[in-house]
């Protein structure tokens, strides 16, 4: 009494083995379909892809007769040969000196074996200006120059820019407060044009771009590099 006031359905006793037989028909259908697809993928697909250049290409390499990589060998070691010698005959003999600018470093050469090399300090790039027309830049000229003279105990002879960067009117060519003793080490070699290659009081700024356009190295490696360059020899600075 009490089902049918709420109108609630019973459930029939028969319904669960009609599902049953129903998903059992749905599985064997599915699986004959994917074996058929299988099957087709097998007889059809495959060998299609196989004979197509989609996949499964071989990569063909062009393998070089061993003759052939023995001539090229030959080849490349006459062409070596051929600069070394170039590069032989464009090397200076002798003694000369390198000095490179950017890294403020010199490399002392003796019958082309480098027989020294250390630290040195080159022009800074400083520009002084007196007025609108006169003014300096202090950088080491790059080149290819030759030794002009070697001075024992050197003197320096103070120019115009020295007086105006420290603020002092500029005396006359000859007056003594130009001259300065000691500042130069004991030797000093002669690039023309008023750069000289001397020593330093502040050896602690080698290795830096500090001077007024000289090249300043240690007194051991002045020394060794004044007994070494004769008058005439080359020093190439970069």
């Amino acid at each position: 009494m009490m089902e049918e006031e709420t109108g609630s359905i019973k459930k029939d006793p028969g319904l669960p083995a009609a599902k049953t037989r129903k998903g059992r028909i749905a599985f064997w259908l599915i699986l004959a379909g994917a074996m058929l697809l299988f099957a087709w993928w097998m007889l059809v697909a495959v060998p299609w892809l196989k004979n197509s250049n989609l996949i499964f290409a071989k990569e063909e390499k062009e393998e070089q007769p061993v003759g052939q990589e023995i001539a090229d060998l030959k080849d490349l070691k006459a062409d070596i040969g051929r600069l070394q010698k170039k590069i032989d005959r464009m090397t200076p003999g002798g003694v000369y000196l390198i000095v490179n600018t950017s890294d403020n470093t010199f490399f002392l050469y003796k019958d082309k074996k480098l027989i020294r090399n250390g630290l040195c300090s080159t022009g800074s790039y400083v520009k002084l200006e007196l007025n609108d027309e006169k003014n300096w830049v202090f950088e080491t000229p790059k080149g290819v120059f030759t030794i002009k003279g070697k001075i024992t105990s050197p003197v320096w002879r103070k120019p115009d820019w020295a007086f105006v960067e420290e603020g002092l009117p500029v005396p006359s060519a000859n007056d003594p407060s130009r001259y300065e003793y000691g500042v130069l080490g004991d030797y000093a070699l002669s690039l023309g044009s008023g750069y000289l290659i001397h020593g330093t009081l502040y050896k602690r700024f080698l290795g830096q771009p500090v001077t007024h356009g000289c090249i300043r190295m240690n007194d051991e490696d002045l020394e060794a590099v004044y007994q070494t360059l004769p008058i005439g020899a080359k020093v190439f600075i970069y």
